[in-house]
């Protein structure tokens, strides 16, 4: 299993980093991102406590460990700003925390987060086909997302990835230790939004891909 979305109690998580990635190691997950809620505020601050760090964590209990952030309620206008402060300040993924139907985050920013090509745009609601195209082309990942709330429009996200061929991952969106499902369930996760076995194992892939373009191994 690999979570490439995940918070600690640098945002809104109940863990310490090295907890997290202790309970993720013996929960059978092999990778993982740490990427806590981030603005234009935070970010230096946020990565300066993650990038090195995370590689001594992620070695003590034989995983990958990336250091990332999610852009959460950042406005659009200022995504492709902010994702290359980021960036900048040593992040080794970026999610975006995208238009989920429970949450009222601004019109526009899946567009944003797609057109400055970040690596992962987060529970993304109700997206536009258009947007969806967009993030084939452009190569954007779309999460399938295990967590309540986040996961009402999952069926939706699958059949347009489907439709236009976009990338999608599957996420746990891991605030404390009980996010941390099974290989299993995230399974039951995906085919209950309508995905085939063939596309949960590529979604497996696409999480496995992104870590290897980070570290060289997944």
């Amino acid at each position: 299993m690999i979570d490439l979305h995940t918070h600690t109690f640098f945002s809104d998580g109940e863990l310490v980093p090295a907890e997290l990635v202790r309970r993720a190691a013996v929960a059978g997950y092999r990778a993982l991102a740490i990427t806590d809620h981030a603005d234009q505020s935070n970010i230096a601050w946020l990565l300066s406590k993650l990038v090195g760090v995370v590689d001594d964590i992620g070695r003590s209990n034989n995983m990958q460990v990336l250091a990332g952030v999610e852009l959460t309620h950042v406005a659009p206008h200022m995504i492709a700003d902010t994702a290359k402060l980021a960036r900048d300040n040593g992040a080794e993924i970026i999610v975006v925390h995208g238009e989920t139907i429970v949450e009222p985050v601004m019109e526009g920013t899946n567009r944003a987060a797609i057109e400055a090509g970040v690596d992962i745009l987060s529970h993304p609601g109700l997206i536009a086909e258009e947007d969806v195209k967009l993030a084939a082309e452009k190569g954007v990942y779309l999460e399938i997302t295990t967590r309540k709330g986040h996961s009402l429009t999952n069926g939706h996200v699958a059949k347009l990835a489907l439709k236009y061929g976009a990338k999608v991952v599957i996420d746990n969106d891991a605030h404390g230790p009980g996010d941390l499902v099974s290989l299993e369930m995230a399974r039951k996760v995906a085919l209950g939004a309508g995905m085939t076995e063939e596309l949960f194992q590529q979604a497996r892939k696409n999480s496995a891909a992104l870590v290897t373009k980070v570290k060289g191994k997944a």
